[in-house]
């Protein structure tokens, strides 16, 4: 009678991770105490359950992983201390997954069976499951990043719970803790390195992107933070919000949405201002989806954020100085030059902060119609912060911006949402910084209403510099309004479908109007 041949590790099959599970769809609540849901981050290993906790009385964030018993959290020590001895980094640093988990696969069964371990296959696929997190990911928080509501990772130092920033239900804590002031520094000189950067003692403080765009900002020692090290993530989208999304999320209105439109296509100069992760950014990504299909853009920013479904966009990002000698750095100034010389229809900068929006206005003066953000909560901040140093344009030159969008944070029913609160037309600047300004929308935080009248005095300036009548473009106005309307009614979400219906809109306006019962 033969006997079965017992498996060893090197017969195990493969695991199969899969690193984008469904994500499911999360409705906003107003009592929080109801929330409780769970749902895959990294299949089948991964999972968040998001619930109110009685006994804290409020939301937490916790991630479940595989548990390992004593002896196998030992195989596991054993197996990741010889492997960091004999990987290879420059493969771990390379995108195409299969190749990466065929290659941890091999070297861990090689690894076991030289260290005589005796790996059950759910030991072993458990195992394999951390190798490839703290390996090819980022160890403790790679949940984290695979959550699609995740917008930001706060780190406050060591032995604190990490926070994080959902899309749905804003800040909450989190289970995860990295007690380990070791493993703490570790994994920010892992950020630094991903990042292509370089930190140390000497040079504490890390300002970078990951490969995926998103953005690190991280602390190093204890004299800068005092609980250690810190870092803060900004996750990078690679969908963002289109303007219909933003609507059903009351962000702002149908007529705000179209105005922009009308603004776009007629090369005005528009900046958005606002707080920190007041929606800047959110706003820029849904204003984009206007640019005209055939219009060349090119794009400079800090850390990739910006996402354009179109093929004429050059995008260019800043790269920061290397190394102890800090060479190398090619700055938003350089680039914002140079960007000229590209033949851009549309100028689109992430931020404007210092010398480069000289620059900018520079460009917008000579036809340029340009896009951008910078951290003001008013117009009249707006003037004083390009009035005033690093900065220090001529007041006359702020003619030349047509409107200002200003986003905010705002509580409505005891929820944090972010709005739409003005957006203000520049008539003039005088040669004393004082504006004289038009507020065609407004949002009114009393009865959480949009409010809009109907004289725009870029409107105007449109019917002016294009010879188009005043009652044609509120015609064209109207219009936009229904079509927009309707998508949203319709629930028209889809990043690429929003994007198609508006080209098809710039090509062929009754055909598109008539699909959506528009007379």
């Amino acid at each position: 009678m033969s006997r079965k041949k017992e498996l060893g590790i090197q017969d195990y099959e493969r695991v199969k991770i899969t690193f984008s599970p469904k994500t499911p769809k999360l409705k906003k609540t107003k009592d929080k105490t109801k929330i409780n849901v769970r749902y895959a981050l990294i299949s089948p290993f991964a999972y968040v359950h998001i619930y109110w906790d009685p006994k804290i009385y409020e939301l937490v964030y916790e991630v479940e992983e595989p548990h390992l018993n004593d002896t196998e959290i030992k195989y596991k020590n054993q197996i990741i201390s010889a492997m960091r001895d004999m990987i290879n980094f420059d493969t771990v640093i390379q995108k195409n997954t299969e190749v990466l988990l065929d290659y941890i696969d091999k070297r861990f069964k090689l690894l076991a069976t030289e260290l005589g371990l005796n790996i059950s296959y759910e030991t072993y696929k458990k195992i394999f499951y951390y190798l490839v997190r703290d390996f090819i990911g980022f160890n403790e928080i790679d949940p984290l990043l695979k959550d699609y509501y995740v917008e930001d990772i706060e780190c406050n130092g060591g032995n604190t719970p990490l926070y994080i920033v959902h899309r749905i239900y804003r800040n909450i804590k989190t289970n995860v803790i990295l007690k380990d002031l070791n493993k703490l520094t570790n994994f920010v000189e892992k950020l630094a390195q991903r990042c292509g950067k370089y930190i140390s003692y000497s040079s504490p403080i890390l300002d970078g992107s990951l490969p995926d765009g998103s953005r690190v900002n991280a602390t190093y020692t204890k004299d800068i933070t005092s609980r250690g090290p810190t870092f803060t993530i900004r996750k990078f989208t690679k969908n963002p919000w289109t303007p219909i999304q933003l609507i059903s999320f009351g962000t702002l209105s149908p007529e705000m949405i179209a105005y922009l439109w009308m603004l776009v296509e007629h090369k005005m100069n528009v900046l958005i201002t606002g707080g920190t992760s007041s929606g800047k950014t959110t706003l820029l990504n849904a204003v984009i989806f206007f640019i005209p299909p055939e219009a060349r853009v090119v794009s400079i920013e800090d850390t990739r954020e910006l996402n354009l479904p179109r093929e004429n966009w050059l995008p260019s990002v800043v790269r920061g100085a290397t190394g102890l000698e800090k060479i190398g750095e090619v700055n938003l100034f350089t680039l914002l030059k140079s960007s000229f010389r590209q033949n851009p229809d549309y100028v689109i900068v992430g931020e404007v902060r210092g010398k480069e929006t000289y620059v900018l206005f520079q460009g917008m003066a000579s036809g340029h119609s340009s896009l951008s953000t910078m951290h003001a909560d008013s117009v009249d901040t707006v003037i004083k912060r390009l009035e005033t140093p690093p900065i220090e344009l001529p007041p006359t030159l702020l003619n030349i911006l047509d409107c200002v969008c200003i986003m905010s944070h705002a509580i409505v029913n005891k929820q944090s949402t972010r709005k739409l609160k003005d957006i203000v037309e520049i008539v003039n600047v005088n040669s004393n910084g004082v504006a004289i300004t038009n507020t065609p929308f407004t949002w009114n935080p009393q009865d959480n209403q949009f409010y809009f009248k109907k004289n725009s005095k870029v409107f105007e300036k449109i019917s002016r510099r294009y010879g188009i009548s005043m009652e044609k473009l509120e015609l064209e106005f109207r219009k936009r309004v229904h079509l927009i309307y309707s998508m949203y009614r319709k629930k028209v979400f889809d990043f690429n479908k929003v994007q198609d219906i508006i080209n098809q809109y710039y090509k062929k306006p009754q055909e598109t109007l008539k699909k959506f019962g528009i007379e």
